[in-house]
């Protein structure tokens, strides 16, 4: 009669399919046919011959994986720290925000007329003719205000002020003081 242990190998290939079907990775897998397969040499004494020697791995195999899932979750998942060296250092992103949240200002800052005609164009993607009819106006007219609102933002681009001028203010008119 075979002894239990010499019939182990042939079970192992059973084993894999399982544990891949468990784990979805190859490499978790072998490691888990592994565990499997050293707890069930060691207690090979604990196993009853008048038993189903496959369902004894196959519980011992899914005992093993819940037990590590129980683990890992208590615990975490164990990453080496040479996996995680390049992704814990970023890039500092505040000179960017800062740089859009300044663009968007000087946007902002443009004359309406100006700031509707570059959205319409450069932002929405309207042909000169399609933005002069949404405005209500000529191509000709379309196409100068995307220019000088073009002109201001590069202003603003090569880090000098944008020239756009200061809004209007109302004129003030000198009260007299009669007495």
């Amino acid at each position: 009669m075979a002894r239990p242990i010499d019939e182990l190998e042939g079970y192992i290939p059973s084993l894999r399919r399982y544990a891949r079907s468990l784990t979805h990775d190859a490499d978790q897998a072998d490691d888990l046919v592994q565990e499997t397969l050293l707890k069930a040499i060691g207690n090979i004494d604990r196993f009853d011959p008048e038993t189903n020697l496959r369902a004894w791995l196959f519980t011992i195999l899914l005992n093993t994986f819940k037990s590590q899932r129980r683990m890992v979750a208590r615990r975490g998942v164990h990453v080496e720290w040479e996996d995680t060296a390049d992704q814990s250092v970023q890039p500092p992103v505040q000179d960017l925000c800062m740089e859009l949240d300044a663009f968007a200002r000087a946007i902002e800052a443009l004359p309406a007329h100006e700031r509707e005609t570059l959205m319409l164009v450069a932002l929405e993607g309207f042909s000169y003719g399609e933005a002069a009819a949404v405005l209500g106006t000529e191509i000709g007219t379309v196409k100068s205000r995307v220019s000088r609102a073009r002109a201001k933002l590069r202003d603003f681009d090569n880090d000098r002020e944008p020239s756009i001028p200061p809004p209007a203010t109302p004129i003030s008119r000198p009260t007299s003081n009669a007495a």
